[in-house]
C-alpha cells in the first residue's frame, strides 16, 4: 500500500513538471522518465532536496530531488522570503558567487534574477571565485545574505546551493530550519519570481580579490623567513576549481616564491579530466601533483578543492611524498598557532582553538597543554563559525579546523578557508625549516609530548531512497546492539548526540557534550580510541572515524608504532564489516 502511494505521489508530482511553467527540455525529459524509466523517475520525485550540514547538494537532472534551474529557483524565492521575515521593511542586499562546476554560472544568474525581481539588491561575482571569499564579501558588502553555488568536492555529476547569513558564516538553526520552511512553502515554481532584473544586479570584480589579499598579511604568525619562504619548493593544484584565482597571487604574497602551479589541473572545468573525484581526501585526486611536485624538485604539496575551502597537503619524506590526513593537518598547524602566539604574547587565559566532535582529540589535549579553550562543536564548519559568533568580544579566535580538511587562521571569513589554510601550512613549512624540522618531524615531536594519534575515516556510500533507508537502518542497528568491545578494546562510555545522552557500558548515566541534536554515535574504548558513526549531511553516505592513541617515548620505534595503530584501525574496520 505503502508503494502504491509514493508511486501515485511520483507521478502527480512529476506531472506538474510536464505544465507550461517549465522549458521543453524538462517537459520531454519527464515524459520519457513517465513511459520508459519509472525507476529513475521516483528516484528524482520522491523527496525534496532538503539542507544538510553544507546546505543544498545533489545530483543534477530533472525533478524535484535534483539539482537544476527549477530547484535552485525556489530555493531562492524561500531564501528572498525568509530573509524578509527577518529583515522587514529592508531594502534587502545579496552577495553570490560560484565554482566551475556545469551550470553553475546559469544557476548563479537565474538565482540573482530571482532575487533581483523581488526588489533586493543583488552582488554577483562575474567569474568563479573561491567560497571563503563569499564569506568574506558578505561581510564587506554589508548583505543580509549570500549564496554559493557549488557541490564542493563532490563528482561532476553533482551541484549545489550554500547559504551564509548576514555575518559571513554559513546558515545554522533555527535559521536553516526557517528557510526550508520557506523553500517548501514555494509549492509551483509559478510563486517565483522572474525576469524583472533592472539594475539591481552589480558585478564584483579584481576589486573584492584586492580587498580580501590586503587582510591575508594580519594572518602570518611571523616575521622575516624569507630565506626559508624563498626556498621551499610548493607544487599547488587547484584540482580544476577556483583556487587558480587567488591561491597563487596569496602565497608570493605571503612570501613563497618558489611555487610550481600543477597543470592542466589550474584549467578551470566542470568535468574534471584529470580527477575522477576532485577531493583532496583522496590520493588519486593528488597523484598528478605529487609527480610533478617529483619532478619540479618540491618539498610539499597543496591541493584544495573545487570552491577551494578545504586543502590536502602532502610533504617530502625520505625521498618519497607522504600525504596527511585532515587531523594530521590541523595538528600541525594547532601547534604552530599556539607555540607562535605564545611566543608573541598573546596568551592572554582568553583564547580558544575549535574543533568538531569527529576531530582528533589531540588537538583538546594540546590546548589544555597551553592554557587554551577548545570547544567541541557538531560536524560541519558552520558550526565552528557560530562558536566564533557566540564568543566575539569575550574571548580571542586563535583557528578552527576539522578533520575533513577544512581550517580558518583569524576572524575576518567566516568559513573553512583553503586560501589562508595553504598560506599557513606554507608557513608551518617554513617555520620548520627554519629549525631544521620537515613537517613528518614537527609531527613527531607533537606525537612524543602528547601521545601517538592514528585516525582514519570510511565512508560507506548508500545512493537512493533505497540508500536513505540503509543508512537509516544502520545506525539503528547501532543504537539497538552496541558493540562491546572493539579491535581488543572494550567500549566504556557510548555518547549518542542525537538524544544528547551518554552511558557507560554499565548503563549508569555519563557526562555528555552539550550539543544540538544530531544523528551521531560516539563509543569511547578503554585504551583511550574512540569511533563515531554519522550519515552525511551533504552526500549519500555514512561515514565512521576512527580515532585511536598510544603514549609513546623517544625509545619506541616510531614507524613500527604506527603501523601498529594502522593495524588496529583495519581490524576495528574489519569487525564493523567495512573493509
Amino acid at each position: 500500500m505503502e508503494t502504491e502511494k509514493l508511486e501515485a505521489q511520483v507521478i502527480e508530482g512529476s506531472k506538474y513538471w510536464m505544465s507550461a511553467d517549465f522549458d521543453e527540455d524538462t517537459r520531454q525529459e519527464v515524459k520519457r522518465m513517465l513511459e520508459q524509466d519509472p525507476e529513475l523517475l521516483t528516484e528524482c520525485f520522491y523527496t525534496d532536496l532538503e539542507f544538510g550540514t553544507g546546505g543544498l547538494r545533489g545530483l543534477m537532472g530533472v525533478g524535484t530531488n535534483r539539482v537544476n534551474k527549477y530547484t535552485i529557483g525556489m530555493a531562492t524565492q524561500g531564501l528572498l522570503n525568509y530573509v524578509k521575515k527577518q529583515f522587514p521593511d529592508t531594502v534587502l542586499r545579496f552577495a553570490i558567487a560560484h565554482d566551475c562546476r556545469n551550470n553553475s554560472k546559469e544557476f548563479t544568474r537565474f538565482a540573482a534574477e530571482v532575487l533581483a525581481s523581488n526588489g533586493a539588491e543583488v552582488y554577483v561575482f562575474e567569474e568563479l571565485r573561491p567560497t571563503p571569499e563569499l564569506s568574506f564579501a558578505v561581510r564587506q558588502l554589508g548583505c543580509h545574505s549570500g549564496i554559493v553555488i557549488t557541490a564542493s568536492h563532490n563528482p561532476k555529476e553533482y551541484n549545489g546551493y550554500k547559504v551564509y547569513g548576514q555575518d559571513g558564516a554559513q546558515v545554522v538553526a533555527p535559521h536553516d530550519k526557517g528557510i526550508i520552511e520557506e523553500v517548501r512553502k514555494v509549492s509551483s515554481f509559478a510563486d517565483v519570481k522572474k525576469g524583472n532584473s533592472g539594475d539591481r544586479i552589480r558585478m564584483i570584480g579584481k576589486s573584492m580579490d584586492d580587498l580580501y589579499l590586503d587582510r591575508l598579511p594580519h594572518v602570518s604568525l611571523i616575521q622575516g623567513l624569507e630565506k626559508e619562504k624563498s626556498e621551499l619548493g610548493i607544487a599547488y593544484t587547484s584540482l580544476h576549481g577556483t583556487g587558480i584565482t587567488l591561491i597563487p597571487d596569496a602565497l608570493r604574497l605571503m612570501g613563497f616564491t618558489k611555487l610550481h602551479i600543477v597543470s592542466p589541473q589550474d584549467r578551470p572545468d566542470g568535468n574534471f579530466p584529470t580527477a575522477e573525484s576532485p577531493n583532496p581526501e583522496e590520493r588519486e585526486a593528488l597523484e598528478m601533483a605529487l609527480e610533478q611536485a617529483a619532478e619540479n624538485d618540491c618539498e610539499i604539496v597543496l591541493g584544495t578543492d573545487p570552491d577551494c575551502d578545504r586543502v590536502g597537503v602532502a610533504f617530502k619524506e625520505n625521498g618519497k611524498f607522504r600525504l596527511l590526513n585532515g587531523n594530521e593537518t590541523f595538528s600541525l598547524l594547532a601547534w604552530y598557532h599556539l607555540n607562535r602566539w605564545k611566543d608573541l604574547g598573546r596568551l592572554k587565559g582568553e583564547e580558544y582553538i575549535a574543533k568538531t566532535v569527529v576531530t582528533s582529540d589531540l588537538i583538546s589535549r594540546m590546548c589544555e597543554d597551553f592554557g587554551v579553550e577548545a570547544p567541541e562543536t557538531l560536524t560541519g564548519f558552520k558550526f565552528i563559525a557560530a562558536e566564533m559568533r557566540a564568543r566575539e568580544g569575550k574571548q580571542s579566535f586563535i583557528m578552527g579546523g576539522e578533520e575533513s580538511y577544512g581550517y580558518l587562521s583569524g576572524d575576518f571569513v567566516r568559513d573553512k578557508d583553503g586560501v589562508i589554510a595553504s598560506c599557513m601550512i606554507a608557513e608551518t613549512a617554513a617555520w620548520g625549516r627554519s629549525k631544521g624540522q620537515s613537517l613528518g618531524d614537527i609531527l613527531k615531536e607533537i606525537h612524543l609530548k602528547y601521545g601517538l594519534f592514528r585516525e582514519s575515516l570510511v565512508s560507506v556510500k548508500k545512493e537512493g531512497r533505497a540508500g536513505k533507508e540503509a543508512i537509516a537502518k544502520m545506525m539503528q542497528d547501532f543504537r539497538d546492539n552496541p558493540p562491546k568491545s572493539l579491535g581488543g578494546s572494550k567500549v566504556t562510555k557510548i555518547h549518542d548526540i542525537k538524544i544528547g545522552k551518554a552511558i557507560f557500558s554499565d548503563g549508569s548515566p555519563a557526562k555528555a557534550i552539550d550539543l544540538p541534536s544530531s544523528n551521531v554515535l560516539q563509543f569511547f574504548l578503554e585504551d583511550g580510541g574512540k569511533v563515531s558513526a554519522r550519515p552525511s549531511g551533504t552526500e549519500p553516505k555514512i561515514k565512521f572515524y576512527f580515532s585511536l592513541r598510544k603514549e609513546i617515548s623517544a625509545s619506541d620505534n616510531y614507524e613500527v608504532e604506527f603501523e601498529k595503530l594502522n593495524n588496529r584501525v583495519k581490524e576495528i574496520q574489519q569487525e564493523l564489516g567495512l573493509v
